[in-house]
């Protein structure tokens, strides 16, 4: 398999004047690959650091991790053998859009591990492999895998439009966690998951440096507001711990949403801290489809919890750490009533039961604003007019407030409450419908920006229009890795890389604080 050229020019693909099916270009992003983790990055977390030097080891590995995972999960099981290739995924894929590659058509991406399938687990594929699209797994066939399965970014909005439910995501999970189980794993996310199991964060940020970021940004407040808003680290007794991506601590735009969340809490009168044990709200361990590292990360929150003694938990704007929180911590860690281990049952006592557990930042904001906690001056934001972009993980996988649907409504209902001028962009781009940044998924990396600006097509166009018809410069999200996708991507389409920003940074802008309120 060739290396990825890195002197190659990466291109933004021209705005379609309809969202027409894209024409197939075979092979168009085979040699767009990730890095390879090193076994020092591999062995740090658990798994081999190489691929056997014996294929025939390595073969037999895969196929007994793939055996185990199918017995693991009944829901990949049934993925495998429902398929009936209606075609009704091929062109939802922003990155078959952008790339035209067939092989990043949901469906082709699913064949690749079903051929695989076919010949191992199923009667026709042992005895007529031919003749039912079975092949044997070879180190093609894995390096295949490797490639294409780095080229998903978990975002489910094929599975929306399938009309048998196949989850897409999870058989790219399945594929990078058997990729990981024989010493095939990507850079990028497993060095970020070593250090967080080190340091606590994705970033290696240690703790005397996010103390002094802290530090930092009190008085960055003070100067600006002529107010003493804290934000905390490592208080015990407060009532809630924050669990923020660690972007928010230094990345623009991000660390204006983290303003914005201490001001909230400042103009609530409520008492928060940061950790630094648990200074990470994102969660790596479910983009390689791994359990063990996804429970192992997860802890970290539960530990902090406990130490400090919190009675509340709340999770930043970051939309695979929501899915993570609301989804699986509570079998995971025992937050709320999922797990009966000592310590979970210590932590059920512990929170406040009148809370959900966890809740979201937008949540314990809109709640606030409905009980006329917080004023604002909506005409401080006057200077933006606003759209705002549905993150995957928040719209496909998991749900804030009371009712389906409340993940869609809670953020446009805050962004309306402090701002006057909001416009929405295409329904069949928003909502369930969303389209990915083109950046989720474990592909924020430098060395696959050619298929993140490519992905991030769908999603151009519709801010396209709404910044050709209603002049838009601000695009709103609750997601740390699309501000930071965006953030690197818009500048390949035309538009200013500060045209992104979190819904809290525009609470930040508009929040009436002190003598104000």
């Amino acid at each position: 398999m060739a290396a990825p050229d890195a002197k190659a020019k990466t291109e933004a693909p021209a705005f379609r004047d309809f969202p027409t099916v894209p024409t197939i270009l075979a092979g168009a992003t085979e040699n767009v690959r990730s890095y390879v983790a090193n076994e020092k990055i591999q062995e740090a977390i658990g798994f081999p650091g190489k691929l056997a030097d014996n294929w025939q080891e390595t073969h037999d590995k895969a196929i007994g991790r793939f055996g185990e995972l199918l017995e693991k999960y009944r829901s990949l099981k049934v993925y495998m053998d429902a398929c009936v290739h209606c075609g009704s995924c091929t062109d939802k894929c922003h990155y078959f859009i952008g790339t035209n590659d067939p092989k990043n058509m949901p469906v082709a991406r699913q064949e690749l591990m079903r051929s695989v399938y076919r010949r191992y687990f199923t009667p026709a594929g042992k005895m007529f492999p031919s003749l039912v699209g079975a092949r044997d797994l070879t180190k093609e066939v894995l390096d295949e895998w490797f490639t294409y399965y780095w080229q998903c970014s978990e975002c489910r909005r094929c599975s929306v439009f399938c009309p048998y439910g196949i989850d897409t995501a999870e058989i790219t999970m399945a594929g990078r966690e058997i990729l990981d189980y024989v010493g095939y794993g990507q850079k990028y996310s497993n060095e970020i998951i070593g250090k967080v199991h080190k340091i606590g964060n994705n970033l290696g940020l240690p703790g005397p440096a996010l103390e002094d970021t802290l530090n930092g940004l009190e008085e960055d407040v003070k100067d600006d507001t002529g107010v003493d808003v804290r934000y905390p680290l490592d208080v015990q007794g407060a009532e809630v711990l924050l669990v923020t991506p660690s972007a928010d601590f230094f990345a623009e735009p991000h660390i204006e949403s983290l303003i914005g969340y201490g001001k909230v809490f400042h103009a609530a009168g409520i008492s928060w801290t940061l950790s630094s044990k648990a200074s990470e709200a994102g969660n790596f361990g479910m983009f390689i489809g791994n359990y063990d590292q996804l429970r192992k990360i997860a802890m970290r929150v539960r530990e902090a919890a406990l130490e400090l003694g919190v009675k509340r938990i709340v999770v930043g704007e970051c939309g695979h750490a929501w899915r993570v929180a609301y989804a699986f911590w509570n079998t995971l860690t025992g937050i709320g009533a999922g797990a009966n281990d000592p310590f979970a049952v210590e932590l059920q006592k512990q929170l406040d039961p009148n809370y959900k557990q966890p809740s979201h930042i937008c949540e314990v904001t809109w709640d606030l604003i409905q009980q006329g906690r917080l004023k604002f001056d909506k005409s401080a934001n006057d200077s933006r007019i606003i759209t705002f972009h549905d993150s995957c993980n928040v719209a496909r996988a998991s749900r804030m407030g009371d009712y389906p649907g409340g993940q869609f409504d809670i953020p446009r209902n805050i962004i309306k409450a402090v701002a006057n001028n909001y416009f929405e962009m295409a329904v069949d781009t928003t909502r369930e419908k969303t389209f990915c940044c083109g950046g989720g998924g474990g592909l924020l990396t430098d060395e696959l920006i050619d298929i993140r600006v490519k992905g991030a097509l769908p999603r151009m166009e519709a801010l396209k229009h709404v910044v050709d018809d209603h002049g838009v410069n601000f695009m709103a999200t609750i997601c740390a890795i699309c501000k930071a996708q965006f953030t690197k991507v818009l500048p390949y389409y035309g538009f200013n890389m500060r045209l992104v920003g979190g819904v809290h940074q525009l609470v930040s802008t508009a929040i009436k604080l002190g003598n104000e309120q």
